[in-house]
């Protein structure tokens, strides 16, 4: 028999063995999509039927395996109840994934590359699992909210047993193909030019009784061989462990674990029925909702930008314009990501501190296995220290990261743009000023962009590309091409100050300084807004940025929006600053820092402070979670809409990526618009005017627009 559908295509060899190959047309990639899945129902039905059939091996046609679910379907498959969804989880395991299994015939999975959630899963349906040397296997779908629904939880535990199972799924890591022979996972390593010979060559030894692959089928498909007291002491420890580590906000992971050991005792269909709830269980969740819509929005941002970097061209050489901490990260990123960058100082201290930060960082993976010495110095090698201008004219980009001042950046943009070609790109890595500002001294404004990143640079993933109001399209596309180049996330904005990012973020400085006024303990907010889902506080994060950088952007802000950015009184960071309390940077802040073992910075309570801030402070209010939520989020979500009313940024999804790339706003509540649509626009609005009779010199931090209430009004949605 031969078979031959849009997505699986299977043919039979003289001897008997039938080749059953995954590959989607009209794609790049194999999902399992509804097409995929129903063809694959058929194509096993097909196989079943024919009885001269002696074994198979499942390939793929393309450079991956199969990466997983379709996950533009996520919203039909997951449509209906709870109890809906897991009987249509069921019946596609039962139809599909256990038909396979059941086959009267050895099957052996060829995973020629990527294989991830249900990929892998499909070749965990397999009796057997040959592995390329050049591929990676995995279960990412707790990094989405939900569990693995297509056998995961059920097979991988009984192949590689409870403890490992755990570990793969509760992480969401990929896995290398050596892990995975380690554990059991797969069952061979070999050169991706022999991997559909190794897969002839085990299904062979099945059909000819030298493995017993009955055996092996009837293992996986049985209870785990855990007896009571091993199972009580994996999983309770690990749900212990998972549940600290993923922290409350993240409820899969730990999900994952009780199905697993619920279904510990059972059978493949039972435990598959366990699975099936747990997986609907998941899915209806907010968490899940946000965290597969923002994987769907990142596809999105992405495509813009690959679109865009085309238009651009390959960025062959770049140059940085300053060796401190921005500019070594910048330096670093770049080489390390393979583009030679050319970096640039008038001192040799800096060149020197730009270099052994680098050297730090590459050290760190070297040290971790993650590269070799070698490696190490390959990129080193790319980054060519420079006190002047010597082959500056021979790069296609330059970003400029000397001191926020707009003098001294004037003065060195223009002489910088004497140096360069005259189709090259110049950036500044401003955090605040205006880029049109900026591009005023220069003869090619329209070569000239902002190109903002976040710190430390080799950890944010965010680069803001900024068009300035004489910026040209050519400019704006290298700039994306070079970020992309450099592993980030590049999302374009308009020009004004503090840009999207910074612009939406000091409303939310401003409402903490408003608290500490009132009396509020700067403590009690950061505990509150870590308990939301920062990963710090602001009077912590205050701290790590800097206060000194958070002055100097404040007074810039409150130059471009005085109606809500201005205040007329002494505030907290104000007091940090008249007492040289720059933050982490001298060792204290908001808090006075310590190194702990490892010699990071490690925050301690100062006592100190709560003098220091006593003529700053009116009264002592004590607000609850709710309240200091309420006062922090409203002006942040409130800016955040602004933005995409004045066109700042091109959609809600930009606005939402951008935060969680750029600050860590929790990604299980979706970026601050769609907590908004989940807070409930109408009551939204009539919330923020609530805490504007309350909020005295602030209060036009807490006004909704009119737009705002025209929506509220309508009952639409920022989303869908």
């Amino acid at each position: 028999m031969n078979y031959t559908g849009m997505a699986i295509t299977v043919q039979v060899t003289d001897d008997g063995i039938a080749e059953l190959c995954f590959d989607l047309q009209e794609d790049s990639v194999n999902k399992l999509n509804a097409l995929t899945l129903n063809e694959l129902k058929e194509a096993t039905a097909a196989i079943a039927a024919d009885e001269s059939i002696k074994g198979v091996i499942v390939t793929s046609g393309k450079p991956v395996f199969i990466v997983g679910a379709d996950i533009t379907e996520f919203s039909s498959l997951f449509g209906g109840s709870e109890d809906e969804l897991a009987e249509k989880i069921l019946r596609i395991n039962t139809e599909v994934f256990n038909a396979f299994e059941d086959l009267p015939v050895p099957t052996v999975a060829a995973i020629n590359g990527i294989a991830l959630g249900g990929g892998f899963e499909m070749a965990l349906v397999c009796d057997y699992r040959v592995m390329s040397e050049t591929a990676k296997v995995g279960l990412p779908e707790t990094k989405l909210g939900i569990i693995p629904g297509y056998g995961g939880t059920t097979r991988l535990p009984r192949l590689v047993g409870a403890d490992n199972a755990i570990e793969w799924i509760a992480s969401g890591k990929e896995q290398k193909p050596q892990a995975a022979l380690k554990c059991g996972a797969v069952d061979a390593v070999v050169a991706p030019e022999l991997l559909r010979d190794a897969a002839i060559a085990l299904v062979r030894q099945c059909i000819d009784g030298k493995l017993d692959y009955q055996a092996r089928r009837r293992e996986k498909q049985g209870p785990l061989q855990l007896n009571r007291i091993e199972a009580t002491m994996v999983f309770e420890t690990s749900k212990a462990f998972v549940a600290g580590k993923a922290g409350p906000h993240y409820p899969a992971p730990v999900t994952a674990i009780k199905v697993m050991e619920k279904a510990a005792g059972m059978g493949r269909d039972d435990a598959l029925r366990e699975e099936a709830r747990g997986i609907a269980k998941m899915a209806v969740t907010p968490v899940a909702r946000h965290l597969v819509g923002l994987f769907l929005g990142d596809q999105v941002l992405m495509h813009k930008a690959k679109s865009l970097a085309k238009k651009g061209g390959k960025v062959e050489r770049a140059a940085v314009l300053g060796a401190g901490i921005m500019g070594g990260g910048i330096a670093y990123q770049s080489a390390f990501k393979g583009t030679p960058i050319i970096m640039k100082d008038i001192a040799q201290a800096g060149i020197d501190l730009g270099l052994s930060e680098a050297s730090k960082l590459l050290a760190k993976l070297v040290d971790r296995g993650r590269m070799s010495p070698p490696e190490m110095a390959g990129v080193l090698a790319k980054i060519q220290p420079s006190l002047g201008y010597d082959g500056f004219d021979s790069v296609d980009v330059v970003v400029e990261a000397v001191v926020e001042n707009p003098k001294v950046k004037h003065a060195v943009l223009a002489e910088t743009e004497k140096q360069i070609r005259d189709d090259a790109v110049l950036a500044s890595n401003t955090s605040t000023i205006s880029i049109t500002h900026l591009a005023e001294p220069l003869e090619r404004p329209e070569n000239f962009c902002g190109m903002h990143f976040f710190n430390p640079v080799h950890r944010m993933p965010l680069v803001e590309v900024i068009r300035g109001e004489k910026t040209g399209d050519e400019a704006i596309a290298r700039t994306v091409a070079y970020a992309l180049a450099m592993g980030k996330k590049p999302v374009v904005v308009n020009d004004c100050p503090g840009f999207l990012v910074n612009r939406i973020l000091m409303p939310y400085f401003g409402a903490f300084m408003g608290l500490v006024k009132r009396g509020v303990d700067f403590t009690a907010i950061d505990k509150a807004m870590e308990r939301f889902g920062f990963p710090m506080g602001p009077a912590y994060l205050s701290d790590v940025v800097g206060i000194d950088t958070g002055v100097h952007a404040g007074k810039v802000m409150a130059a471009g929006f005085p109606d809500r950015m201005q205040h007329d009184f002494k505030t907290s960071h104000d007091v940090m600053f008249e007492n040289d309390r720059f933050g982490q940077k001298n060792g204290r802040g908001y808090y006075a820092y310590e190194k702990d073992k490892k010699g990071r910075p490690k925050k301690v309570v100062d006592e100190a402070v709560a003098a220091l801030l006593a003529p700053v402070v009116d009264g002592q209010e004590s607000l609850g979670t709710e309240d200091i939520v309420d006062s922090m989020m409203i002006p942040m979500c409130l800016e955040a809409a602004r933005c995409l009313e004045d066109g700042i940024a091109a959609s809600a999804t930009d606005v939402d990526l951008a935060l969680i790339y750029g600050i860590g706003f929790p990604p299980f509540r979706g970026g601050a618009l769609h907590y908004v649509d989940d807070y409930g626009i109408a009551k939204f609005v009539a919330r923020a005017d609530e805490l504007a009779e309350t909020a005295g010199p602030l209060r036009a931090m807490y006004q909704p627009t009119e737009k705002l209430r025209e929506v509220a009004a309508a009952g639409n949605a920022f989303f869908g």
